[in-house]
């Protein structure tokens, strides 16, 4: 029984989520329009972000629960920076700070020609705020690739293969890295994608011991059995989201979902949209968005809302396989 109701959960969590993006976002007007929604919900839930990280209470939390309504535990965690973590109304402050990084790139590039850049730039500073209140290095590393990413792609926009370049260079640089430390690339990336060192050395363990795990069990992996870990590792949560993956459902199961969402992002990249600017903002803004959540996902693991959230911008983003750019003179205004 408890298996058959954890894979209905997790049935709409991911499917639930991924299909209602594709089946109902089919066109840039749609895209667009998701955009600003989410955007508009980050910069409205501002004044409560301010709130909670000062006083440590989410007013959303205290709203539902006076309405009788099941609600999302309001977590006391210790501050960080002399600051309150901000959850607002989701399971976990870093769900809160993903939430805002998602519409970093979607905002900034994929709205570029329809807003402003004074008024981007404005409404970026709100979205990057309200993800540093989360205080989740996690959320803030996804916000910062993102960045780093729309720089590269601003200062080399006359370099046509700039993308390629820049792979080239983070394979040297692994390489590099691999050779020269003693620890492997991912321990060294999670000792700095980190608030703290004893989070660093936390997630360092927690991959080590979950490797141990997905090599105990490579076909069809734990399922919902606990994972094999020292004792002095207290909590059984996994704090990445493709590994968390792999050891509980194998990795067959790991395989297929990272071809397959690795193959949607190269297939919408390689279209052609170098005649129609409106879709070539969207797309680029849409690939880097998932360009820091996949860095990211490797140092958090997403549950619930979130986790269907991201998979309906996943799918929302699709569209782009089937759409047939236009020319400049035909191009409307979303």
């Amino acid at each position: 029984m408890e298996a058959t109701q954890n894979a209905g959960s997790i049935g709409v969590e991911f499917l639930g989520g991924y299909l209602i993006g594709r089946a109902f976002i089919r066109d840039r007007h749609s895209f667009a329009a998701v955009v600003k929604i989410l955007t508009g919900l980050i910069v409205l839930c501002f004044p409560l972000v301010l709130i909670e990280s000062q006083s440590g209470t989410s007013v959303p939390i205290e709203f539902w629960k006076m309405t009788g309504l099941t609600t999302p535990v309001d977590l006391a965690i210790d501050r960080r920076m002399g600051l309150e973590r901000v959850q607002l109304s989701f399971e976990h402050p870093i769900h809160w700070g993903l939430f805002c990084t998602i519409a970093t790139s979607l905002y900034f590039i994929g709205l570029a020609g329809r807003h402003s850049l004074g008024l981007r730039s404005v409404v970026m500073t709100v979205i990057c705020a309200s993800c540093f209140l989360s205080l989740s290095s996690g959320a803030l590393l996804a916000a910062i690739v993102q960045i780093g990413l729309i720089f590269w792609s601003y200062l080399c926009r006359r370099i046509g293969r700039r993308w390629l370049i820049l792979s080239t260079c983070f394979v040297i640089f692994y390489v590099v890295i691999d050779l020269l430390s003693n620890r492997t690339p991912i321990q060294v990336f999670m000792s700095y994608a980190t608030f703290s060192a004893e989070s660093a050395y936390w997630r360092s363990a927690i991959f080590q011991w979950g490797m141990t795990n997905v090599w105990s069990a490579p076909v069809f992996g734990l399922g919902l059995n606990d994972w094999l870990r020292p004792v002095w590792m207290h909590t059984s949560s996994i704090d990445n989201f493709w590994l968390f993956i792999a050891m509980r459902f194998g990795l067959p199961a790991f395989t297929f979902l990272t071809v397959g969402y690795g193959y949607a992002l190269w297939r919408v990249g390689r279209k052609d949209f170098t005649m129609d600017r409106t879709l070539a903002a969207l797309r680029l803004g849409w690939i880097l968005c998932f360009g820091g959540l996949t860095l990211t996902l490797s140092t958090v693991h997403i549950w619930g809302s979130i986790y269907g959230f991201v998979f309906f911008i996943f799918g929302a983003g699709l569209w782009m396989l089937d759409a047939k750019p236009r020319s400049p003179q035909s191009e409307r205004t979303i």
